[in-house]
């Protein structure tokens, strides 16, 4: 037997509808923003990576200058 559809009931129907889809959104919001985080740490990590395998061979090609030793006058 079916209870009788008060005020009540179908405020609180409408109010577990609109949750349910709030919730939803809220969802595929955070899936987006997850997605773009990633996106952009592999963007990052690419760029990253590039530094790195340049850097060795800069670093041969200038090779630090020798300091002159320093002598102290005692």
């Amino acid at each position: 037997m079916k209870k009788p559809e008060t005020p009540e009931r179908i405020a609180r129907a409408n109010r577990q509808r609109l949750a349910a889809h709030d919730a939803t959104e809220a969802m595929a919001k955070v899936e987006k923003d997850a997605v773009a985080v990633r996106q952009n740490m592999e963007r990052l990590r690419a760029l990253r990576l590039q530094k790195e395998a340049e850097e060795p061979a800069q670093a041969i090609a200038k090779a630090p200058a020798k300091r002159k030793k320093r002598f102290s006058k005692t």
